[in-house]
């Protein structure tokens, strides 16, 4: 919901950094890698009770996403490229919330559980619709530097790491902030499955 102002505001800093490390010989999947091995030390920072180190390695991890993405359209974008990237994002996404579970399994493991349940939803029509999109040839309107066709909805990466950032700020609501997020979360996946349906639905329509 907040991505498309977010990555306004954003841009131009990302831009910059992207131009910066291109300059020195950086590459796009360069940085996809490199932001997932710091994104995946939170884990374990986060699993021994290090909030503030998990927060930063989060962060870093964050703006190295933004960063391959405006480097990867400098550079070209490739296939292989958006799909390291997708991948490696999904993995991290879950990898915050197992930490969570890690740190203290007898208050957040259920909690982290419906958190990772809801994000499956997300996860699974958010990519189910871009590849049906992909064979419809929609034209992606919201988002037209993304590298795939985007449905947005309540929960997306801006959402997504605000909630990161309040959990590692107070931890000891985990439980709570993770059962409100899995909501906004099952939400998105409704409004994406009955949206994304629809679409297509009616795209199949059209063309008989």
């Amino acid at each position: 919901m907040l991505d498309r102002f977010a990555i306004e505001w954003l841009r131009g800093p990302l831009v910059s950094g992207a131009r910066w490390l291109h300059a020195h010989g950086m590459r796009a999947n360069q940085v996809t890698l490199w932001g997932f091995m710091i994104g995946m030390l939170a884990i374990p920072a986060i699993g021994l009770n290090w909030y503030s180190v998990g927060l930063l390695l989060i962060l870093m991890n964050r703006v190295a996403d933004g960063i391959d993405g405006a480097l990867a359209r400098i550079d070209g974008a490739t296939d292989a490229g958006g799909f390291l990237d997708i991948v490696l994002d999904f993995i991290f996404y879950s990898g915050i919330i197992f930490a969570f579970a890690l740190a203290d399994p007898a208050r957040n493991s259920l909690a982290a559980t419906a958190l990772i349940f809801s994000f499956v939803g997300t996860g699974s029509s958010f990519l189910a619709y871009a590849i049906m999109a992909e064979r419809r040839k929609f034209v992606n309107i919201v988002y037209p530097h993304k590298g795939f066709y985007y449905l947005g909805g309540l929960a997306e990466g801006t959402e997504t790491i605000f909630f990161f950032i309040a959990i590692c700020l107070f931890p000891a609501l985990f439980p709570l902030l993770a059962w409100f997020f899995a909501g906004i979360c099952l939400l998105t996946t409704i409004v994406r499955v009955w949206g994304g349906y629809r679409a297509i639905a009616a795209a199949e329509e059209e063309r008989r």
